[in-house]
C-alpha cells in the first residue's frame, strides 16, 4: 500500500485518475450498468493505474541512475508516458461504449 499512497501523494496525474475513476463508479451506479460492463470498467481503471505506477517507477529509477539529461532515458520516459496515455484513451473509449448507450436509453 506504500506505493499506492506514495503515488497519490506525489503524482498529480494519479489524483486526476482517481477522480475520473470515482466519477465512473458513481455514473455506473446511477445508470445501473450490468455485471459485464462493471468487469470491463474495473479492468480499464486498473490498467490506467498500473500504467501510471510503471511510468512513475521508470521515471524514479531513471532519475536515480542519471539525473542529468540523457537522451536514451528521455526516450524510455516518453514511451512509459505514452503507455499511460494509451491506457487512458482505452479507458475513455470503453467508458463511452458503456455509458453512451445507457444514457441514450434514458431519453
Amino acid at each position: 500500500m506504500d506505493g499506492v499512497s506514495s503515488l497519490l501523494k506525489n503524482e498529480p496525474n494519479s489524483r486526476i485518475h482517481i477522480l475520473a475513476a470515482a466519477i465512473v463508479i458513481v455514473t455506473g451506479i446511477i445508470l445501473k450498468i450490468n455485471f459485464q460492463e462493471w468487469c470491463f470498467l474495473i479492468i480499464v481503471i486498473g490498467l490506467v493505474f498500473i500504467s501510471e505506477l510503471f511510468n512513475t517507477s521508470l521515471e524514479t529509477i531513471s532519475d536515480a541512475v542519471d539525473p542529468e539529461r540523457n537522451e536514451k532515458i528521455r526516450k524510455a520516459k516518453d514511451y512509459a508516458a505514452a503507455a499511460v496515455l494509451i491506457s487512458a484513451i482505452a479507458a475513455v473509449i470503453t467508458g463511452g461504449l458503456i455509458f453512451i448507450p445507457a444514457i441514450l436509453k434514458l431519453f
